[in-house]
């Protein structure tokens, strides 16, 4: 989507508003002039060139308005740039040193209090928490006499827990606190085990915050306190906080959130009382401080932070390749996580028995795809394993056989209508004023030839459904 206004000169001025780099000694060609010049997209068609764009460029398209990244080698910041605006209005670019909000990242920052506590031996990773909590207790349902939560399944998001995400609170809004998140007194049903705990992954914001209260309980501190004292400052995190809100004193280099069509979030940015979940402020360079201390906790070279047991324990992959906070790469050979919050979205990847990884944060509701070939542009421009361009193959699939997916699918919970038609080589999908090309690369699923969703047809009691993404609809008209 393009954007109007401040941003009509985005391509011409968003590389001259360069933040000051943290480090960087890259000759003419290194990785910063790849990211530049040569972005690599997030996935490949088989058989089909693979195109390459600039940032600019590319920051225009999606309607991302300023990027900041810091890449880590040899344990080290090699280099830390920002990209376009902070703030349209003021044109305020964005730099190094800009916080954004980590969002989801949040959590495998925030699980090294809870770790802490177990080397302290004060909290049990298998032990059920309603032993520590204090303040709040995981209400009993017959899940729970199955099995308890226990802090492992909290950080592993196998604790049965509700509630995915937070949408947090704008400006003028009553904003609950923790206690009241859980139970439901906030902007989100309350927090509640509605799985057996250990029984499958189940991605959950709410267990984050059991966490949060956990720790809060347990070191008789606020949260915010325990990982100003505990994790941030020993890991040299100076900039970076869990206040929510951030204080006005903290507000001299702070990102505003951004629509995809450039309308800023109400107030800037959203509050998130939900802070371990979603509630970091930070820097990609500070970021890369976080990974690194954890990276050399692994290979036992420091304990400021976490010992070198409890370090390899958080990054061993579960059964669904995720740690004790950070989810793990298909390969094992990178810990990573991803970030999204109202006009923030980011990622980063780090490895494992290394001391290298690339961290991204954009001011954009559109920033993940950028985020993502940013990531995987550096990745190869220093030869990394990964993360890499996921590969689609296109399959000759008959128009007949395509044929039979041809209609109109509803999702009547949401509202949301899927018009379906034949395309020369696949399938048209239109639905919410978007209109997008799917080859097949099955007889039952096709792929986005514009950035690689995919989309899957099955013939279920009541009629063809179609799923894209968590959207699942079935067809009322042929």
């Amino acid at each position: 989507m393009k954007i109007h206004g401040p941003l009509l000169t985005f391509a011409l001025a968003a590389l001259a508003a360069c933040g000051e780099p943290a480090l960087d000694a890259s000759p003419p060609g290194a990785p910063p002039a790849q990211v530049e010049s040569a972005l690599l997209p997030s996935f490949v068609i088989r058989g089909e060139p693979t195109p390459r764009t600039s940032l600019a460029d590319r920051m225009e398209a999606l309607g991302v308005p300023g990027v900041s990244v810091a890449v880590l080698l040899d344990g080290e910041i090699a280099w830390a740039r920002g990209y376009g605006f902070a703030d349209l209005e003021s044109g305020r670019p964005v730099t190094a040193s800009t916080l954004f909000q980590a969002a989801s990242i949040s959590k495998p920052v925030a699980a090294l209090a809870a770790l802490q506590l177990v080397q302290e031996g004060r909290v049990a990773l298998d032990a059920d928490v309603n032993l520590v909590l204090t303040s709040w207790r995981v209400p009993a349902t017959s899940f729970t006499a199955e099995a308890p939560v226990t802090l492992r399944g909290l950080l592993t998001h196998r604790a049965g827990l509700s509630v995915s995400g937070f949408p947090g609170y704008g400006p003028g809004e009553a904003v609950a606190d923790a206690v009241g998140i859980l139970d439901g007194r906030g902007n989100t049903d309350p927090v509640r085990v509605v799985l057996a705990p250990g029984e499958r992954w189940w991605y959950s914001g709410g267990g984050y915050t059991v966490m949060q209260q956990l720790v809060a309980d347990v070191r008789g501190a606020p949260f915010p306190e325990v990982m100003r004292r505990r994790v941030l400052d020993p890991i040299g995190m100076v900039r970076s906080t869990y206040e929510q809100p951030i204080p006005a004193g903290r507000q001299d280099d702070i990102a505003t959130g951004y629509r995809p069509d450039g309308t800023p979030v109400p107030g800037g940015w959203h509050t998130y009382p939900e802070q371990a979940a979603a509630g970091l402020w930070t820097t990609p360079s500070e970021l890369a401080l976080y990974a690194a201390e954890v990276q050399r906790a692994w290979r036992g070279d420091s304990t400021r932070v976490l010992g070198g047991v409890l370090a390899r324990e958080m990054l061993t992959p579960d059964v669904d390749d995720w740690g004790l906070g950070p989810g793990i790469s298909e390969d094992g050979e990178r810990f990573q996580h991803g970030g999204s919050n109202q006009g923030f979205r980011s990622n980063f990847a780090a490895a494992i028995d290394g001391d290298d990884g690339v961290f991204v944060m954009t001011n954009s509701d559109a920033g993940s795809p950028l985020a993502n070939e940013i990531a995987i542009t550096v990745a190869e421009a220093y030869g990394w394993s990964g993360p890499r361009p996921a590969e689609r193959v296109p399959v000759d699939l008959p128009a007949d056989a395509r044929e039979r997916y041809v209609g109109t699918y509803v999702v009547a919970e949401r509202e949301i209508e899927f018009e379906v038609e034949l395309e020369e080589r696949g399938l048209v999908l239109t639905w919410r004023g978007d209109r997008a090309v799917f080859w097949p690369s099955s007889d039952s699923t096709f792929f986005d030839v514009e950035d690689g969703r995919e989309v899957r047809f099955s013939w279920e009691p009541d009629g063809v459904e179609l799923t894209l993404g968590t959207l699942r609809a079935t067809r009322v008209f042929r």
